[in-house]
């Protein structure tokens, strides 16, 4: 029981208010639309068409990445609706016979409502927008939507060795055999000839002789 009475007494008196005056521009606007020939729950079904648009249009206007000026324009019209309502019922209008222009307004809000709440209900958020730009931007290029393009690593491209140029003496001197051993190389073109700083003269890959040898050794 204590519980109950402490929570009693936390009652947001702001809160009370909201609900108070939501009551009566309900009954308001039940009271213009039944004046104007819309009885039984049609009548009803006014006043929660009218503060619903506005409950959307402000939840849209408070949503961060979302256009505003749409959402404020219905927002500005369900509020005229609800405050044309309570001023009509103010006695400044006879609603026992209502002009012809109220009955219009009354009979062609469930269209305007509507098209309110499918345009606030169906606007495209920028994340959104720019989610879909993304995706095409992908088609056009020819890479499938919605799907994560594998990266693959780039594998070390060897470079090939350059060769060791040097004389047929040269080249027997460092491998420790006949100069004749590395011209019949050559000749059998075990190895290859490169042209030497003279017309006449040849060059080997010293790299290329001591392969020769390896296998040579090895009985290859």
């Amino acid at each position: 029981m204590r519980t109950l009475i402490r929570r009693a007494r936390t009652v947001d008196p702001i809160l009370i208010q909201a609900v108070l005056a939501a009551a009566l521009s309900f009954a308001h606007i039940h009271d213009v639309a039944a004046s104007a020939g819309q009885g039984g729950w049609k009548a009803w079904a006014y006043p929660v068409s009218v503060d619903l648009l506005m409950i959307m249009a402000w939840k849209r206007m408070r949503t961060p990445d979302v256009p505003h000026f749409g959402a404020w324009c219905w927002f500005l019209l369900s509020l005229a609706a609800s405050l044309a309502a309570n001023i009509a019922t103010s006695g400044v209008m006879d609603l026992s016979h209502p002009p012809s222009a109220l009955r219009v307004i009354v009979a062609g809000w469930p269209g305007v409502a509507f098209l309110g709440g499918m345009m606030l209900a169906h606007t495209r958020t920028a994340t959104e927008l720019r989610e879909d730009h993304t995706e095409k931007s992908q088609e056009v290029a020819g890479e499938p939507a919605g799907e994560a393009v594998e990266e693959v690593d780039d594998e070390p491209v060897s470079v090939p060795e350059k060769p060791v140029l040097v004389s047929y003496r040269e080249a027997a001197e460092d491998l420790g055999v006949a100069e004749g051993t590395v011209r019949t190389w050559a000749f059998n073109e075990l190895v290859t000839k490169y042209p030497g700083p003279t017309g006449n003269s040849v060059r080997v890959d010293l790299r290329e002789c001591k392969r020769v040898q390896s296998r040579r050794l090895a009985g290859v």
